[in-house]
Parts: structure tokens; sequence; C-alpha cells
């Protein structure tokens, strides 16, 4: 739809990349950037950005550049002195991703899911906002509960449990974002959902 607009394509992909298998290709973007260290594990800090080839020249890097770089991808990559280290680690992340394959990753994470979004999504007062239609989610998911403020729950249950979730407050909607990853254990989901059914049961 962008294109037939005359509208350049910005894809914010941070959730994406590593967490199902997809071809940035097929996406047809003109911008495509994403966190490394969500989904592929790689270290904090590091990303990727891609442009469109023909866009390159008319992007401003973020510091300066020599005009024989005007066209060439890398005058994005300047940052000033940095840890070699975390760039170095993006090739170990990847190789672990591969070992692990695409396919059966995301297949764990819709497991690990569906496990506990299932158990609670039939309880009272519980609303899971993301589809169990595995094309259109795959290993986070957004869950309400009716009448409970998610930031409290979200505080509530680091407190108690040291779970990590997010809160997320929306003038339409709220509840908390839970994500875990291929080295979750089934005994920590059902800790997370026991958390979650007391909380249900006697509220904060």
């Amino acid at each position: 739809m962008g294109r037939e607009r005359g509208i350049e394509v910005i894809v914010d992909g941070a959730h994406a990349y590593a967490h199902f298998p997809f071809k940035q290709a097929d996406l047809d973007c003109d911008y495509y950037g994403t966190s490394l260290h969500k989904w592929l594990l790689a270290p904090h800090g590091t990303g990727f950005l891609y442009v469109r080839k023909s866009k390159i020249a008319g992007l401003w890097p973020l510091m300066a550049a020599p005009d024989s770089m005007q066209k060439d991808i890398r005058k994005f990559e300047e940052i000033g002195t940095h840890p070699a280290a975390n760039h170095n680690a993006i090739a170990e992340a990847l190789a672990f991703h591969e070992g692990i394959g695409g396919e059966r990753k995301a297949a764990r994470l819709r497991y690990l899911k569906d496990r506990w979004a299932r158990r609670l999504g039939d309880q009272k007062g519980i609303h899971i906002f993301t589809s169990f239609d595995p094309a259109q989610s795959c290993g986070l998911a957004l869950v309400g509960l009716e009448g409970v403020d998610s930031t409290k729950l979200a505080d509530h249950l680091w407190d108690r449990y040291r779970i990590i979730v997010v809160a997320i407050v929306h003038e339409e909607f709220q509840g908390i974002c839970v994500t875990p990853n291929v080295y979750t254990t089934i005994g920590e989901i059902d800790t997370f959902c026991d958390a979650m059914e007391k909380v249900i049961k006697n509220g904060l």
C-alpha cells in the first residue's frame, strides 16, 4: 500500500528477527531495523539496519562520513569507540540460532506461549489479547486481568517471584507482555501460571 502511494516503508522489526522464520526480502520495505539482544540472544546494544540500496545516498549517517562512502551502507557503521566483543559475539549468537533451527525454535516458543496462555485464558477476568493462530503470533503474548493495574501486577510478579514481564498500558487496553525464550523451563512457565492464579483469586 505504501509503495502504491509513493510512501517510504520503515519496518520496526525489534521482535521479529530470530523469533520466527521469515525473509526480510519478502517484506519489500525500504528500511528495516532490529535489536539482536531480544530473540537472537546477542549482547545488549547490538542490532542491524537494512537500507534499500537506492535509498542509502539520501540518508544521513549519525556520524560524518567521507564523500566516497555516500552510497556505501557501511557509512552507518561508524559509532565511535566501542567494545569489539559485542560486535564479535553476534556471529556466535547466529551460530547458536542456526544450530537450533528457526522452525524448531519457533515451535518451542509457541509451545511455551500456548502452555501458559491456554491455562490462564479460560479463567474469569483474564483476557488474552494475542491470537493463538500460528500465522499471527509466536512466542510473546499480552495478557490482561480485569480490575488489576498492569504496572502493579508486573511489579508484584517481580517482587514476589522474580518473574520479569513488561506492563503495556494503552488508552484502549492494558496488560503484561510475557516473553519466554527457548531456555525458559516448563517449571518456570507453571510458576508464572500459579502466581497469576493467586492474583486472580486473591488480588494483589
